[in-house]
């Protein structure tokens, strides 16, 4: 484990970063169509629920690393076992992410590059960021949450000024039933973003200020939530239903047709900036915490030089993994939520805090009896 601290501000910009990552490139919800915002704040509350089972196994373990604490929870064997699927998980998660920014940034602004130069390129400047640590990461991350917040702000001005909102492409909200909702909320769209958070327990330990993690963690999760939840309403209400859910890029649709005094048009670049940042930080982060626990698990000292290997294997898991946009677009909405999401996010955390809840009890009441036979013998 790496010998550093954040503070709270930028554990909550890492969060936020994460979390907007990707998700902006994706309809969000899109089977719900005009109550897609509305989904996605319902799983954001699951988000919640998720993130107090990760910051409950925080506190039996607050200075250990997911990858360490399991190996305490299940013994050295089935948790070295456990952790090593973790490790899987993180590495799968950077590639995934890595090939959705590859295929974005080929289909929108260098359709001739081949996605091995595109991808290796990203993953270049990725490894000698996390090569420098946590510390240098986040405060990259404080940088680029500025800028992001303000492309954000002058994206929905630009927006409010062309006068293309139209807020009866939101009607009729409640086309789709409540319990179809909580359904699809809890079922589908609580994985991705926002139960990807669960990648934070290899974080959580480096907080200056662990008293404070529930604050930014519920904190950072309902900002990103609302912010992705209104982006999702801005597109319904602008480019209809229909255009949403069978663009590719909703936000890239939305952003071009962004037209301010019959001059100010075609701004794509506000697109590629998203792209770039939420991107950087967000395989940034899969790919550092991949590198940390490859290290914990195999006891390397010098985590930093499992940086540059680590990241071949999601340079090359990335460009494998699919054979086309089309089957990677399938796999990441009907395949990985049920098979890959559930169990890592949901099924093995609830596991391990049940089996921490009834060891640490235990071992409370063990600690107590030895207490009081103290007292006894004493007197």
């Amino acid at each position: 484990m790496e010998k550093a601290k954040i503070s709270g501000y930028q554990l909550f910009v890492l969060i936020f970063m994460f979390e907007m990552g990707s998700a902006l490139l994706v309809p969000l919800a899109g089977e719900a169509k005009q109550a897609a915002w509305l989904v996605i704040l319902i799983a954001m509350i699951g988000g919640f629920l998720l993130f107090f089972v990760y910051y409950g196994l925080f506190q039996y373990y607050p200075e250990q690393l997911l990858t360490e604490f399991v190996k305490h929870i299940l013994g050295n064997f089935l948790g070295r076992i456990v952790a090593f699927l973790y490790i899987l998980y993180l590495i799968y998660l950077a590639a995934r992410c890595l090939r959705d920014f590859g295929d974005t940034l080929l289909t929108f602004a260098y359709p001739h590059i081949p996605l091995f130069v595109a991808n290796a390129a990203f993953i270049l400047v990725v490894v000698y960021t996390v090569r420098k640590g946590i510390e240098v990461l986040a405060r990259t991350g404080e940088l680029f949450f500025v800028l992001e917040n303000l492309l954000l702000m002058t994206f929905f001005l630009l927006i409010i000024a062309s006068g293309m909102i139209h807020l009866n492409n939101l009607k009729p909200i409640f086309e789709m039933g409540g319990t179809e909702m909580v359904k699809m909320g809890f079922t589908k769209t609580v994985f991705f973003p926002f139960g990807e958070i669960i990648v934070f327990l290899m974080i959580f330990p480096y907080l200056n200020e662990p008293q404070r993690l529930k604050k930014i963690g519920i904190g950072s999760l309902a900002t990103s939530g609302i912010f992705l939840a209104v982006i999702m309403a801005v597109n319904v209400a602008v480019l209809g239903v229909d255009l949403t859910t069978r663009s590719q890029y909703p936000l890239l649709t939305l952003i071009q047709s962004i037209e301010v005094a019959g001059f100010l048009e075609r701004l794509d670049v506000y697109f590629l900036f998203l792209l770039l940042l939420g991107g950087f930080i967000k395989i940034s982060v899969l790919t550092y915490v991949a590198v940390t626990g490859t290290a914990n698990v195999f006891n390397v000292k010098q985590p930093s030089r499992l940086a540059y290997p680590v990241g071949i294997v999601i340079l090359l898991i990335s460009i494998i993994m699919s054979s086309s946009y089309t089957e990677h677009i399938y796999e990441g909405l009907d395949v990985v939520p049920n098979y890959i999401h559930l169990p890592f996010q949901v099924i093995i955390p609830l596991v391990l805090l049940i089996i921490a809840f009834f060891k640490n009890r235990k071992k409370r009441k063990g600690q107590h009896q030895n207490k009081f036979q103290g007292g006894v013998d004493q007197k």
